[in-house]
């Protein structure tokens, strides 16, 4: 019943990577905010926590029971997930001090449409729906491959109109 060591590094480096990123996103916050930064959508963001956190022990959980000790890793996934990484630091990278886990926006200040904005209004989403896919596929996790994309999707019902609509009001319209 024990993942193999593959499978413990990788688990492990993606929870200090979402660590890391919460610390990046908390300085970005404090940045923000202390240039008149407003929060919107705070009584949503609560279930994006439940989600990640039940998402990683539900991964862990399901390998368990499965009992594949011996699990390969499979190389097209691999490759996703490595993809996925890459451009969710594009992600981190454009948007700078404006990157964040929560709706923070800052009154008049025009939306950031370079990087991979410029082609996609949403992109860290589909980059988190892609991961919650491809992370549980790595390790043969198939229930949880399928329930936590459909969560994520259903959060963004109510996480995606709450952003734009605190961008529509906050932010100047450039051409």
């Amino acid at each position: 019943m024990n993942m193999t060591t593959w499978m413990w590094i990788l688990i492990f480096f993606i929870i200090c990577q979402r660590l890391v990123e919460l610390l990046i996103a908390k300085s970005n916050e404090k940045w923000m905010k202390d240039r008149g930064g407003i929060e919107k959508g705070e009584e949503h963001y609560k279930w994006f926590i439940y989600l990640h956190c039940l998402f990683f022990l539900s991964v862990m959980v399901e390998v368990m029971i499965n009992g594949k000790p011996n699990h390969q890793l499979n190389y097209a996934f691999f490759f996703i997930f490595i993809a996925a990484q890459l451009c969710r630091i594009w992600c981190i990278y454009t948007l700078g001090r404006f990157w964040n886990t929560k709706i923070i926006v800052l009154p008049r200040v025009a939306l950031i449409k370079k990087g991979p904005y410029k082609y996609v209004k949403h992109p860290n989403y589909i980059i988190v729906a892609v991961e919650l896919f491809i992370i549980p596929m790595l390790f043969g996790a198939y229930i949880s491959a399928f329930i936590f994309p459909v969560l994520h999707i259903l959060l963004l019902k109510i996480r995606i109109p709450s952003e734009e609509k605190a961008l529509a009001k906050a932010t100047l319209s450039k051409p």
